[in-house]
């Protein structure tokens, strides 16, 4: 089970790692060369995610965010014991990648750090609501055997994707603390990460509850 448990670790940091790197550079890449643009980053984004849930989903769970680790503890789908080394492995692999960015690219972009566009009130509502949004899905496709559990990386990548295309101008649509966190310590841009800290926490676990409630009965 030990053993288990560490494979689970390493493949929450490799999978957040490659989510801060790939969504982070598309960031700078496109602040360097303008080739990608608003879709292009939300397609990278989401691209990635889906990717990893299909890489790691079947080891650790694919969580690759504390909000996701957190609001599964609350409703009982993952042991509460077990969150503080999940929160550790993701944020070692975000902020790997971002130093990785930061050597490679310089710091374009502030390596992809999320910084609201308007006020911090508006963004932390933004990434409160969007947060709830991913979770709803997330419970939906992975807790509940009435889904279709083959299509979850799509459904969750779409999601991210979506919430990155429409949220991305307002808040940078970060629904991720440990990704935000990396870029912000590689970049020294930390002014607003307190919201993208709280807000996805605070919107996960609202998200989680609304599908419980919703449910209607407690899948097996």
């Amino acid at each position: 089970m030990e053993g288990s448990f560490f494979r689970s670790l390493g493949a929450e940091a490799i999978g957040t790692f490659a989510l801060v790197f790939v969504g982070g550079g598309a960031i700078m890449v496109d602040e360097e060369s303008g080739a990608l643009g608003s879709v292009g980053i939300a397609l990278a984004f989401g691209l990635v995610i889906m990717a990893m849930v299909y890489a790691v989903g079947h080891i650790s769970g694919a969580h690759l965010n504390p909000a996701v680790t957190l609001a599964f503890a609350l409703r009982r789908h993952f042991p509460g014991a077990r969150v503080p080394a999940y929160w550790a492995a993701q944020v070692t692999g975000a902020l790997s990648a971002a130093v990785l960015l930061r050597i490679s690219l310089g710091d374009v972009a502030d390596v992809g750090a999320t910084t609201p566009s308007g006020s911090q009130a508006q963004s932390f509502l933004w990434e409160v609501v969007l947060t709830a949004i991913l979770l709803f899905v997330i419970m939906a496709v992975a807790t509940d055997t009435r889904a279709v559990g083959e299509a979850a990386a799509i459904a969750i990548g779409g999601t991210i994707a979506l919430a990155s295309l429409v949220g991305g101008p307002i808040s940078g649509a970060s629904l991720n603390p440990a990704r935000s966190l990396g870029p912000a310590i590689a970049s020294g841009v930390g002014d607003s990460l307190w919201l993208y800290l709280v807000a996805p926490l605070v919107g996960g676990t609202l998200g989680a509850l609304a599908y419980e409630v919703v449910r209607g009965t407690k899948a097996v």
